[in-house]
């Protein structure tokens, strides 16, 4: 029998079925993207989002841009104050900006702006909802031993400067509970029961929006506090 020869109409239908394909998810994907900002790399930064994929390189970025930083607070409805810069040298703070009502104790500090934008996604996205899955309450405070210290690393006197020198870091001791009770790294990160696994849970929450944290398990100098900063050198230190 002799063999039909292509239609030529055909194969041309298949070829632009085939090139058609890739649009369409394309647009599909884009689509996806704009419903989703959390994820799309492109859209601007709103920390009333949910965490996506695109959240920490946005939170990155912000660590080169104040100006873009303080947009991402005002356009997320966070309340805060930018203050003068002040300081010289390597402690010159260019950057202060303070958290209006961020639950701080025994004070507020001024951190820079990208300090500030994490603080308010790890409480909202890792603390608060493990103070009501594990502990039972609603968090009241979150107790720090400061965020500004002129210094170099561990107090030398020689040896790259400290984050704390810019307000770039904050330390953080403990967590105080709508029920009253107090969850202290220093006494309960050792323990067994839910105030250790709180401690846990929320050190590494914090590993999601700050460029460093530190704890317990990095080394002695930080058995009493988490310390968290967003160091432009590195990035995804979480011990």
């Amino acid at each position: 029998m002799p063999r039909k020869k292509p239609n030529p109409h055909h194969r041309a239908a298949r070829l632009a079925l085939a090139a058609l394909i890739p649009l369409v998810l394309a647009i599909a994907g884009w689509q996806w993207l704009q419903n989703h900002p959390e994820h799309n790399p492109w859209a601007p930064l709103d920390l009333d989002d949910p965490p996506g994929w695109a959240t920490r390189a946005k939170l990155a970025r912000l660590k080169a841009d104040v100006s873009e930083c303080r947009a991402v607070l005002e356009r997320s409805d966070v309340a805060f104050t930018a203050l003068a810069p002040t300081g010289e040298g390597p402690c010159a703070r260019p950057d202060r900006t303070r958290l209006g009502d961020y639950p701080l104790a025994p004070d507020t500090p001024p951190v820079t702006c990208p300090v500030a934008a994490a603080l308010e996604i790890w409480r909202r996205d890792s603390v608060s909802p493990a103070a009501r899955r594990i502990m039972g309450s609603e968090l009241k405070r979150i107790e720090h031993l400061g965020a500004f210290s002129c210094r170099r690393m561990y107090g030398g006197s020689d040896g790259p400067w400290s984050e704390h020198a810019t307000a770039n870091a904050i330390d953080i001791a403990a967590f105080v509970l709508a029920d009253g009770r107090r969850i202290s790294v220093l006494k309960d990160w050792n323990g067994a029961g839910p105030e250790a696994r709180f401690l846990r849970a929320v050190r590494e929450g914090a590993c999601g929006s700050f460029a460093t944290v530190l704890s317990p398990d990095y080394n002695a100098a930080h058995a009493d506090h988490f310390h968290l900063d967003q160091d432009d050198r590195w990035a995804g230190v979480c011990r």
